[in-house]
């Protein structure tokens, strides 16, 4: 396990970093994409200092799953778990009521200057407002109440646990230890964006935001297919029923916390244009926006030479959750199946993110017997995949760019996506190509499975095609996306924003 600060000597001085990244649910403890980058990040800026301020839902349960960089200084958590009430049971200087109101503007308004005010009335270590009080007290439930008369129509028991879950996420990232550093960089909105919202307010440091996907998207898109959200409202096809229910509540919440952390940040990254529209719609201010997108060592996968086989080989690679639609994978790999007999498909990545549905998808291999076709390889090291590729399928519900495509398309092997994030910019090229390669694959809706395999097949039957492809997407790889070019801006982001010299204020 890596240092944790909470866990060092009281008498150690704290570590200065030059950059605090502020990460949620991911790096160093779930492998993927955005960890992946963060990573990268750290290790192509040797000439800098990193601390990472993790959050978690819950203690750790397994090991980090990268090595510790040399210019990692430490690594902090904070966990929306935690169940320490406190013991301070009196309310703030200001009225219970008013304390309330805060509470309920930031879990829908998002206005930045609450947030300040609701920092204050917490207090500060030792004299500080307890969970408790926030949760458990009389006046605690009467805002609760009060606030739920604006959904009257939905489940008082899911907003009973909804309200508790966001009011003691909000205590928790506005209240933990903050580590000192010359910038603060959320890599996304949601809890990371509060505590990057809370520094600013905090230090007057500067702080960054990078966006891979756009949160409270990825976050309404988890709320919809969530299973443990009852519907207490049947809407139905009626668009005049502005009732609401618990879906809204958490869906508000995470778009009104991305308010506050566009309105508090410096610069505002996006990995590609189309997601500023985004942006722009909750808040952010255009004068803060730029695209700096993933990259990848060209060099590296570019000397991964085609393996032999004797099978046509397609793969999904990435995280077995449901934001990948792994089942739509399987269901694409039996219709293949009947024009190629002999596929082989596989399925690369982790399965302990969501073990239930990592399960449903072996059980729905083996109902539809499929074993002798699809096969899954847990997390292993891509590089020694790629060359026995001949396509990569990408079935997502919602992405950002990708980087599995990057490193795949580096090695010459083509894509098929779904129509999400920048798979479309990325596979067809951006529309500002002064000098258009051709396409390195192609994109079909999401859950068009039919659509989906009849693109595959037609890159298996032509090999003429499917090289072609690949070498299209390679020569793109090479010119839009190299990781050298991507240090370099980040280089120039974080050279523009330093803070002096480090010093915390009150």
């Amino acid at each position: 396990m890596w240092r944790d600060v909470n866990m060092m000597p009281a008498n150690a001085p704290e570590p200065i970093a030059d950059i605090c990244l502020i990460a949620e649910g991911c790096y160093p403890y779930v492998a993927g994409g955005v960890s992946t980058w963060i990573d990268w990040l750290i290790r192509s800026h040797p000439e800098l200092t990193f601390t990472v301020l993790a959050i978690l839902p819950s203690a750790p349960t397994s090991e980090p799953r990268y090595a510790r960089p040399d210019n990692l200084l430490s690594i902090e958590h904070v966990r929306l778990d935690d169940n320490n009430m406190g013991t301070t049971h009196d309310w703030p200087a200001a009225t219970p009521e008013y304390t309330g109101e805060l509470i309920g503007h930031l879990l829908t308004d998002g206005d930045t200057s609450q947030l300040g005010e609701l920092m204050k009335l917490l207090g500060p270590p030792g004299k500080r407002v307890s969970l408790d009080t926030l949760l458990n007290s009389p006046e605690a439930w009467q805002t609760m109440c009060y606030h739920y008369g604006s959904m009257a129509h939905a489940s008082f028991l899911g907003y009973f646990w909804a309200w508790r879950t966001l009011v003691g996420g909000l205590f928790r990232v506005l209240t933990c230890p903050l580590p000192q550093a010359r910038i603060y960089h959320a890599v996304s909105t949601g809890y990371a964006g509060l505590i990057g919202a809370r520094a600013a307010i905090e230090t007057g440091r500067k702080t960054l935001i990078t966006e891979h996907g756009i949160y409270s998207n990825e976050r309404r898109i988890e709320i919809l297919m969530a299973d443990w959200i009852s519907n207490s409202i049947d809407n139905g096809l009626d668009l005049s029923d502005d009732r609401k229910d618990i879906r809204e509540l958490w869906a508000r919440s995470f778009e009104s916390f991305a308010r506050v952390a566009y309105n508090s940040a410096t610069e505002i990254v996006a990995l590609y244009e189309a997601n500023q529209t985004f942006q722009l719609a909750l808040g952010a201010g255009p004068e803060k926006l730029s695209v700096i997108p993933n990259g990848v060592d060209s060099e590296r996968f570019g000397k991964i030479k085609p393996i032999s086989h004797d099978r046509p080989t397609i793969a999904f690679i990435g995280r077995v959750t449901p934001i990948k639609d792994v089942q739509t994978f399987i269901d694409v790999a039996e219709r293949l199946r009947r024009g190629f007999p002999d596929l082989q498909a596989l399925i690369i990545g982790p399965m302990d993110e969501d073990p239930e549905y990592a399960q449903s998808c072996i059980n729905e291999v083996n109902r539809r017997q499929l074993a002798d076709t699809v096969s899954f390889t847990g997390p292993v090291n891509v590089v020694d995949y790629l060359g026995r590729i001949d396509v990569l399928v990408l079935t997502s519900i919602s992405e950002a760019l990708p980087l599995v495509i990057l490193e795949a398309g580096a090695a010459g092997v083509p894509c098929i996506a779904t129509d999400v994030g920048a798979c479309r910019e990325i596979l067809e090229g951006p529309a500002h190509d002064g000098e258009p390669i051709g396409p390195g694959g192609m994109v079909a809706p999401v859950g068009a499975n039919e659509e989906i395999a009849m693109a595959i097949g037609l890159l298996l039957a032509e090999p003429q095609r499917l090289h072609a492809y690949g070498d299209n997407l390679q020569r793109r790889v090479r010119k839009h996306y190299r990781a050298e070019a991507v240090a370099d801006a980040y280089g120039a982001l974080y050279g523009r924003n330093f803070a002096p010299q480090p010093q915390m204020v009150s």
